[in-house]
């Protein structure tokens, strides 16, 4: 069968039942400016990533993917509503013209009425891969904490004010998003 004969109606249907046999979550994308939720495109995680990666016979090993994963699970088991931000980014071309482009906050994170907006990266090797994790989070322009989780970096505040939390830290430490 070819993929491009499956209806949408069915792949709904499909995600829905994954959902309702606790395979998968779906999170929520949620415009950070406008306050609102996107009717775009879902995100979905997986529940056990130990089943994912047997179903798939352990030959797709995306470290960054499953690391992202193992977030979003520990931040349910945590309490929070997660949803997946937007912000838009106003980027002016060489021709003096303006371009909009959406960015993705990893994680919009709810917690009664505690907010932390949390991005994934697996490393932070160069200042550019450090930019380029905070920018999502400095649009935001609020005063609500602002965390990036990475494996391979310890833990520290950066010049911005954006707490770099080491990824076992975050795990093993259940009071590490409060300090």
């Amino acid at each position: 069968m070819n993929s491009q004969n499956i209806h949408p109606e069915t792949v709904k249907h499909y995600l829905e039942y994954f959902e309702d046999s606790f395979l998968i979550t779906k999170s929520r994308r949620y415009d950070v400016k406008g306050k609102k939720y996107i009717s775009s495109p879902q995100k979905y995680y997986f529940t056990d990533v130990g089943l994912r990666n047997a179903r798939l016979n352990f030959r797709q090993f995306e470290e960054t993917h499953l690391m992202e994963n193992v977030i979003f699970n520990e931040l349910l088991i945590r309490g929070y509503n997660v949803d997946v931000g937007m912000v838009e980014e106003n980027i002016m071309n060489k021709d003096k013209t303006k371009t909009q482009r959406q960015l993705e906050i990893d994680f919009v994170c709810n917690l009664v009425s505690k907010r932390l907006y949390i991005q994934s990266a697996l490393s932070l090797p160069d200042k550019e891969k450090l930019q380029q994790e905070e920018r999502s989070l400095i649009k935001t322009k609020d005063s609500f904490k602002k965390i990036i989780i990475a494996k391979d970096n310890p833990t520290h505040y950066t010049e911005d004010g954006i707490l770099i939390l080491n990824l076992f830290d975050f795990l093993l430490n259940e009071n590490s998003l409060n300090e």
